[in-house]
């Protein structure tokens, strides 16, 4: 089934980047990578905001970036305009470990499909992206 094979997959693509980003002495798990590059994308993005991007959840995203802000990656500041709002930056050590983390990330994307061709990889991931809307 679909379903089964979708969480499957996600388990060998998070499996291969703990072991590779381990590897190269990085401690940042998946989604905290994804959040560190959103918000160098969006710099100053809210807490609920930098969720929707990323496909997180709301109710736990604080915690991701109290992890995140732990590790001195990223700073929250309160919004001018919405007190209630928590805006988002990384610190220069955030950008320096996005820096470096960003090649290796890169690299073992190829590793999460080795099985397929180049040729195969790029209609796998078309067919991802349709499949969730995105083209």
């Amino acid at each position: 089934m679909a379903g089964h094979l979708i969480r499957r997959l996600h388990q060998q693509s998070m499996q291969v980047f703990q072991t590779q980003t381990q590897a190269a002495g990085f401690d940042l798990t998946s989604v905290q990578f994804a959040a560190l590059d959103a918000i160098a994308q969006q710099p100053d993005i809210d807490q609920a905001s930098l969720a929707a991007t990323i496909c997180f959840d709301r109710a736990t995203i604080g915690g991701v970036i109290d992890r995140l802000e732990r590790k001195g990656l990223v700073q929250r500041v309160v919004s001018a305009q919405d007190r209630r709002a928590r805006l988002l930056h990384l610190t220069q050590e955030g950008e320096q470990l996005l820096a470096a983390c960003q090649p290796v990330v890169k690299a073992l994307q190829a590793d999460i499909l080795a099985p397929l061709s180049p040729a195969e990889r790029d209609v796998f991931l078309a067919l991802a992206q349709k499949a969730l809307g995105l083209i």
